[in-house]
């Protein structure tokens, strides 16, 4: 990730609550919860999430886990906050972050698609391997692997305290032969009985093949699995050997 995040994540990041509601993240944070709780499955089991964002899916699985979250996005960190104040929260990059300690589990969710380079992510592998216990689970949730990939269009969007928004998503492969597809979103934000502006970010994200993710867990030092997420997503579960 760039030091310049993309503005989703900095100049409008108050907005993301009402933009992606912590509510529409339940499901998703139930099927995440199942497999962390392979390894972190006893009374105040520790998990370490790189790269929570604003923390949705840590508002459900606080519930379950002693969480510990980190981001490389102060403004995201501070949403977070809002709705996790419990939680540890942690500024830190999830290629390099080191925390001298370990956990029962370590949970990446689709912020781990915005490494676009096999540096990068393996990188990521490798912090998660060194933070994650003997015997203990990491599970990555990509929004999508090469395989898999098809351009969508997705839309949304909430009503908030006095504001507004409605976003556009397009999410398309412009050139098949690299490692990267793009997210373009349009973005409208109303303030109480304001004029509606309309905003534009473009985020540029990473794609694997699926035998590319399970050969570099592997060679990080996880036993590794591909399953189906609930919207019929690959995601991947790296065992590290007791």
């Amino acid at each position: 990730m760039k030091p310049d995040h993309p503005r989703l994540y900095s100049q409008l990041a108050s907005w993301f609550h009402i933009l992606t509601a912590p509510p529409d993240y339940a499901e998703e944070a139930e099927f995440a919860r199942g497999l962390l709780a392979e390894s972190a499955n006893t009374p105040n089991a520790s998990v370490l999430e790189l790269g929570c964002g604003g923390g949705n899916n840590a508002s459900h699985l606080k519930a379950h886990f002693k969480l510990t979250l980190t981001d490389l996005s102060t403004d995201m960190l501070d949403q977070s906050r809002k709705i996790n104040p419990e939680c540890e929260h942690l500024v830190g990059d999830m290629r390099s972050i080191r925390l001298g300690r370990q956990f029962d589990a370590v949970f990446v969710h689709d912020a781990v698609c915005h490494l676009i380079t096999r540096e990068d992510l393996t990188a990521c592998l490798k912090t998660a391997f060194a933070h994650c216990k003997p015997g203990g689970v990491a599970l990555f949730m990509p929004d999508a692997v090469r395989e898999g990939f098809q351009s969508a269009v997705h839309h949304g969007g909430h009503d908030g305290d006095g504001r507004s928004i409605r976003y556009l998503e397009w999410a398309y492969d412009s050139d098949p032969s690299d490692n990267t597809y793009t997210v373009d979103f349009a973005i409208m934000l109303r303030e109480g009985n304001g004029p509606v502006r309309v905003e534009h970010d473009t985020l540029r994200m990473g794609l694997f093949s699926r035998q590319e993710w399970l050969d570099w867990l592997r060679e990080v030092g996880f036993d590794p699995r591909s399953i189906e997420d609930p919207y019929g997503r690959e995601v991947f579960v790296g065992r590290r050997p007791s």
